[in-house]
């Protein structure tokens, strides 16, 4: 079966309860951590192993997200964020990329697993109403990938999260709000330091398609130390965003 095929089959089960029972018939769905039959919660991961994720949990920067041991029993703002604050309000991310999340994230995106987009969207949707329950979002804007970069893998995966996203929280989604100008090499290997320089005037934002005033939700797979997402925020804000948050769907 072609990814196309069964990004659509995915779909179908979200809208009509009928037609899911009719495609699981036709179409039998298996968890992609254990192959069991049939997985819920979610259309390709079963309980047990979302159970086996680790999700991530206070306590936390109160700006970047990043999970701290120990026990903490206030506000905190760990020593990156207060040495040099960035230019996103908040980042939060609702798993460790590790498990069946970092499976499916790998799939997705080395291996155009498209069909696992619409669960990822949703634990992206379940951590936008657990971390911003009292936050509006105007658009929502994915991290994108240099053209290049585009060309060879046929699509953005963080765009098609951004897509999904937006259709289950019903915003809209803007790819176009951002582009980088800049091709880079990949995060992976990189020291942090390493990761602020390569990344550095990257992206830019397009001014003429209404972003000013704009409350931006810019959406990634994976957050590890935060300098890309940082960049795509300052680019924002220099085209006339009034905030950014940052939402992905794991933490590396």
């Amino acid at each position: 079966m072609s990814e196309g095929k069964r990004l659509r089959i995915s779909d179908l089960r979200t809208l009509d309860p009928a037609k899911h029972a009719l495609l699981d018939l036709l179409y039998p769905r298996t968890c992609i951590g254990c192959g069991v039959a049939a997985p819920e919660p979610f259309h390709y991961i079963c309980w047990d192993c979302w159970s086996d994720c680790t999700g991530i949990e206070a306590p936390f920067c109160k700006i970047c997200g990043d999970p701290i041991a120990g026990s903490v029993d206030h506000d905190f703002t760990c020593f990156s964020c207060s040495a040099e604050p960035p230019a996103f309000e908040g980042a939060r991310s609702a798993a460790r990329y590790d498990g069946v999340v970092g499976e499916a994230l790998r799939q997705l995106k080395y291996e155009k697993g498209l069909w696992l987009a619409s669960d990822m969207a949703e634990l992206l949707k379940n951590c936008m109403k657990a971390e911003y329950p009292d936050k509006k979002f105007d658009l929502v804007v994915p991290v994108p990938l240099h053209h290049v970069r585009r060309r060879e893998r046929s699509y953005n995966q963080s765009a098609v999260l951004a897509t999904e996203l937006g259709r289950k929280i019903g915003c809209r989604s803007a790819p176009g709000m951002l582009r980088r100008i800049r091709a880079t090499t990949t995060q992976t290997n990189l020291t942090a330091p390493q990761r602020l320089s390569n990344v550095k005037n990257a992206f830019e934002s397009r001014r003429a398609t209404g972003l000013t005033g704009r409350r931006v939700l810019l959406v990634d797979d994976v957050m590890t130390t935060g300098a890309t997402v940082n960049a795509c925020a300052k680019a924002l804000i220099k085209g006339g965003a009034r905030s950014v948050h940052v939402l992905t769907v794991a933490r590396g």
